[in-house]
């Protein structure tokens, strides 16, 4: 039997805060759950789901760009490289990277779904068993976790955020990550994300609509999620997902929504919602190139390259911490 070269770090990043999130997030003007929330391990299969939709452009596009250039990307990196991948999800992203790599001393996913982590980590191991896997269960939006670092080997490191996950973000909330995540790769480090770029209204909201209804699923799941862990009784016949594109924010803009005045319990609480009342799940801003290279500047990323697809759907940058 093969030999897995995994280790794991279970930070619990997700009990300690869940309920309360959910019930802060129910007591505000506008209710909302942080969007970390949607990945559970229902929630991460959706999200996998999603990707596989036909409207959903960014997955396929960005692993277009990086399969296309993953030669190009491997050099900028160096030998001895330690890739460490913000939510890792099914780490698919990352594999042809590490095949082109020099030598890489090591691949670290975080990611906050503990058993899609685990199967991830241990799926990449057996496809790459030369290249130790060190899987950090935690919230990668906090320090916490970096310790798990520690006594690891590496002759740089790199972070790579995929899949547009940074414009989940406020524009604000981009920085201080960025920042969060220079500190972490140090000074010299690298940077590698995947920023979805602004483009017709109705590409944008079609991916975020698919006609599947995968991403309803995923949306509402959140609501599935409060009721096995929270004793909730949401009955979803009772919900919508809302999903559209603000050109005014530059933003996807998704909330669940209540189609009539009901009540609903968590934790025991009781909580009124309104007919059309919505409950905020996320925001995914997009970005042009110049825009967003402002926001890295503003971090301490200088921007080293940067590509796109031939339709201008997608970017990819790769970053360096000054």
């Amino acid at each position: 039997m093969q030999r897995l070269h995994v280790k794991f770090h279970d930070l619990s990043p997700v009990e300690r805060g869940f309920e309360e999130a959910v019930l802060d997030g129910f007591t505000r003007h506008v209710k909302a759950i942080p969007c970390q929330y949607l990945y559970d391990a229902v929630g991460s299969a959706l999200f996998d789901k999603i990707c596989l939709t036909p409207e959903y452009y960014p997955t396929r596009t960005e692993i277009g760009i990086l399969g296309s250039n993953a030669d190009y990307i491997a050099e900028q990196m160096g030998p001895g490289v330690q890739i460490i991948e913000l939510g890792s999800g099914a780490s698919l992203k990352v594999r042809r990277l590490l095949e082109c790599l020099s030598e890489p001393k090591g691949y670290v996913p975080v990611d906050v779904s503990r058993e899609h982590l685990m199967r991830a980590a241990e799926d990449l191991s057996r496809s790459h068993p030369n290249i130790p896997v060190t899987a950090v269960c935690a919230d990668y939006t906090s320090s916490s976790w970096f310790s798990a670092l520690d006594g690891l080997p590496y002759t740089k490191r790199v972070a790579f955020f995929p899949g547009s996950s940074i414009g989940n973000f406020e524009p604000y909330e981009s920085i201080q990550l960025m920042r969060h995540i220079g500190s972490l790769v140090g000074r010299g480090g690298d940077f590698l994300v995947g920023v979805d770029l602004k483009k017709d209204t109705s590409v944008l909201n079609a991916a975020y609509n698919d006609v599947a209804g995968v991403t309803a699923a995923f949306n509402l799941n959140l609501l599935e999620r409060i009721n096995r862990e929270l004793g909730g009784d949401f009955d979803l016949r009772r919900f919508r997902h809302d999903a559209t594109y603000s050109e005014d924010h530059g933003r996807i803009e998704i909330y669940i929504r209540s189609l009539i005045d009901q009540f609903v319990h968590i934790s025991g609480r009781r909580f009124r919602l309104a007919a059309g009342e919505r409950i905020h799940t996320e925001y995914s801003y997009k970005y042009t190139v110049p825009e967003f290279q402002a926001l890295a500047h503003t971090a301490g990323f200088s921007s080293t390259r940067t590509w796109m697809d031939d339709d201008k759907h997608f970017s990819v940058h790769y970053l360096r911490a000054r």
